[in-house]
């Protein structure tokens, strides 16, 4: 490996190493450091919530749930390089756990008030700035969890697919494909064709 190169592949890992670092820092109890490494995680963690809670719950509280799990919490975790695929099991937890919970709960509804169309996306309609976004967010809730979820984390975050392979715990190439699929299954649904949560798809298959 050349001295260039050497050079380039140290520039390309300088983030994640300064992420490690402040991880390790958070996990050994230093407070500046957790609210660093929430404020650097925050957005992607709210699209994994996105991805998984009921219509029913409020984004930001299972956010605030999630933030106090890392602050009382952080310590548990024994690799700094972890700490990205535990936060998302934390997320998917609180918004799986809220979505028990509301179940389990009376539903009340005022005089005069519409219930909910069946089928209605499961995101916060407060997200949606306008008719069409609403639409397209509806639509990515009926895509099947294993394609929506690495949609999500590109659509909201941005993410590049490396990031969303080491949340996921993926090959790089099984995000692409799926985040490729998902758009032609968005497409489809645009159109009027339906897919089925239970539409039996070999997620794993890399074409």
């Amino acid at each position: 490996m050349t001295d260039m190169e050497t050079t380039l592949r140290k520039q390309a890992n300088e983030p994640r190493i300064e992420e490690y670092r402040l991880a390790a820092s958070a996990i050994e109890g230093d407070r500046d450091a957790i609210d660093a490494l929430w404020t650097m995680h925050r957005r992607w963690v709210a699209a994994v919530i996105l991805t998984h809670k009921s219509r029913d719950e409020d984004l930001e509280d299972l956010l605030q749930e999630v933030a106090m799990t890392l602050v009382g919490k952080i310590s548990t975790v024994r690799d700094p390089r972890h700490v990205r695929a535990w936060l998302r099991t934390v997320a998917i937890n609180a918004s799986r756990a809220a979505a028990r919970s509301s179940q389990a709960r009376p539903r009340l509804r005022l005089v005069g008030t519409e219930p909910e169309a069946s089928g209605a996306p499961s995101i916060d309609v407060t997200a949606a700035k306008d008719e069409e976004t609403r639409r397209l967010l509806g639509l990515v809730a009926k895509l099947p969890e294993a394609y929506r979820e690495p949609l999500m984390l590109r659509a909201l975050h941005g993410m590049r697919s490396r990031q969303i392979a080491e949340i996921l715990d993926l090959p790089e190439a099984t995000i692409d494909t799926r985040i490729s699929r998902a758009r032609k299954m968005l497409r489809d649904l645009a159109r009027g064709d339906e897919v089925s949560p239970d539409r039996k798809i070999d997620v794993d298959r890399v074409d």
